[in-house]
């Protein structure tokens, strides 16, 4: 082998590591970058202020929310089913949510009770006043 094919075949092995050394190097910069892309900042609590006074059954429909007040205890669940977001309805005479789509059933603390869901439903804090606003949902 002549000393000009030499210089080329070393030539061509350094390119060769330069390149490799390249990649990684850029492989390594974007490891952060991706590894942050997926962040979110946690969005703040909406409030929810219920202006009326609960029927005596202690059940009051919301648009997101369904809020109980039973028992010295109020909380408020979720309208939107884990399923596939269909809005839950409450059947007072059965004691349960369910969703209309496909038939999920919630207990009134959140719980699945029948699927196909297969979480439970968000259950929010509530703030409990004598006057208006006489509750605050913490949604």
């Amino acid at each position: 082998m002549c000393e000009a094919q030499k210089a080329e075949k070393q030539k061509s092995q350094e390119g060769k590591e330069r390149r490799s050394l390249l990649l990684f190097g850029l492989l390594l910069l974007t490891y952060p970058l991706l590894h942050f892309a997926g962040y979110r900042i946690p969005r703040k609590p909406r409030k929810i202020e219920v202006n009326t006074k609960i029927p005596a059954t202690g059940i009051h429909t919301i648009k997101d929310v369904i809020l109980f007040d039973k028992d010295g205890k109020s909380w408020a669940v979720s309208r939107k089913c884990t399923h596939l977001g269909c809005r839950i309805s409450y059947h007072e005479v059965e004691g349960y949510l369910e969703c209309p789509c496909h038939q999920s059933r919630f207990s009134p603390d959140g719980r699945v009770m029948h699927g196909p869901a297969k979480k439970a439903l968000p259950v929010y804090e509530v703030e409990k006043h004598d006057q208006p606003p006489y509750y605050i949902i913490s949604v």
